[in-house]
């Protein structure tokens, strides 16, 4: 430790200051000596800076809370940001963190495959969670593109340019304690060498006073130009908010799309749970409907009843999954005229297909139809394409018929 003359001099000199300012201030507060005020103008500036200071701090707080409404998650990445930095890999990792709805996809999707892909859970399973995972991702870089865009300019605004300020202004109420100080010293001085020193020491204070002042003034009226910043913060951080939605309608938009088939799986679902009854006991039930309403054709046409049987034995294997709310109705006219014509054959159908129009007809996977040529039914100004590539399909269930692809047809017979 240096203890030369020069350092006990210094040392002496920061003791005195420190102990007139102090005497300076408690007297100021008491009432007892003279506080020089402050211009209008920087007071005006400085209660701008803390107002503008408190709503920055309130609203970064704020936006926080809705990219991390954990509160805990929140106050933790806050900790160990400001003890380690924010280049720690515990926050770089936060970006990478799935997110809510990626977990409760991902254990969708899981959950379905558990239950198998192809029954009517699984399925709905997985696709759904497929879509939760797509939002989670979404979400994702709505955070990361949050960030980016203003918590961390607008941070950074409070660490740095906020802090600049407060620090300057601490300097100057310092430089205006001495100021004070030294008028005081000049009016108790009665020497004429303590009052050229008072003198000196009040002129050599009220340069340093003005001086810091301006250098405050400066930086105060900075934060006009830190708004313009922070208006296209907010403006990036609104149209990061806008694309963020837009994702999320159209991944709605199309799990909408699949889940918006012709035999509603949700009414199937809410049927099969009011019954009190499992998706095999529907089965079940609408296999012994069938077999009952064959039997009572047997007095009419047996090879009309063995036919309605074979149907009904196609019927039960190939559509566990896609079973009509009504049992088919063999007894009508139009069905044996549908069964005994030679121009129409069972089809199998390969996957599901949304009509794009109203003169086609939807399909379910592993559904059977009836399908005629198009030649049958279409008219002179179709093209020839349709022809190769469309065929008429017929439901036996609902009676409705349509323009069908043969893409996604498999002739049994």
């Amino acid at each position: 430790m240096d203890f030369s003359t020069k350092s006990l001099k210094n040392l002496v000199s920061d003791v005195t200051t420190v102990f007139t300012r102090a005497k300076q201030y408690a007297e100021e507060t008491i009432g007892t000596a003279e506080r020089t005020e402050l211009d209008n103008e920087y007071e005006k500036l400085a209660e701008r800076a803390d107002c503008y200071r408190q709503w920055t701090e309130r609203i970064v707080s704020k936006l926080e809370a809705v990219i991390q409404p954990n509160p805990n998650m929140r106050y933790g990445e806050m900790l160990i940001e400001r003890t380690m930095g924010s280049n720690n890999d515990l926050i770089k990792s936060r970006d990478n963190r799935l997110r809510n709805l990626e977990y409760l996809g991902n254990d969708m999707i899981d959950a379905g495959i558990a239950f198998g892909p192809t029954t009517l859970y699984g399925s709905a399973l997985v696709k759904i969670g497929k879509h939760q995972t797509e939002l989670g991702q979404a979400e994702k870089d709505f955070v990361q593109n949050s960030y980016r865009t203003i918590i961390i300019p607008l941070r950074k605004f409070l660490d740095e340019d906020m802090k600049t300020i407060a620090k300057e202004r601490k300097v100057l109420e310092t430089k205006r304690l001495d100021l004070d100080a030294a008028k005081s010293r000049l009016r108790k001085a009665k020497s004429q060498d303590s009052q050229n020193n008072a003198e000196r020491d009040l002129k050599h204070c009220q340069e340093e006073f003005d001086r810091q002042i301006e250098i405050t003034k400066l930086l105060l009226e900075g934060i006009t130009s830190a708004q313009a910043n922070h208006v296209r913060c907010l403006n990036d951080f609104a149209q990061c908010q806008i694309e963020y939605y837009h994702q999320c309608f159209r991944h709605m938009a199309n799990l909408q799309r699949e889940i918006n088939q012709p035999l509603s799986l949700s009414i199937l679902n809410d049927q099969s749970l009011s019954n009190g009854g499992t998706l095999m006991n529907d089965l079940k039930m609408t296999s012994n409907n069938h077999r009952m309403r064959t039997s009572s054709l047997s007095n009419n046409s047996t090879s009309t009843a063995m036919e309605a049987i074979d149907l009904i034995h196609h019927s039960n294997n190939n559509n566990k999954n896609n079973i009509a709310t009504n049992p088919i109705d063999l007894s009508s006219s139009t069905t044996n005229n549908i069964i005994n014509n030679n121009n129409k054959r069972r089809a199998k159908c390969l996957n599901n297909y949304q009509a794009q129009s109203n003169d086609e007809l939807s399909l379910l996977a592993d559904e059977i139809i009836y399908v005629t040529l198009i030649d049958h039914h279409k008219n002179n100004n179709e093209s020839m394409n349709d022809v190769s590539d469309w065929m008429y399909g017929e439901r036996l269930s609902d009676g409705q018929k349509g323009k069908v692809p043969v893409a996604y047809l498999e002739i049994l017979n």
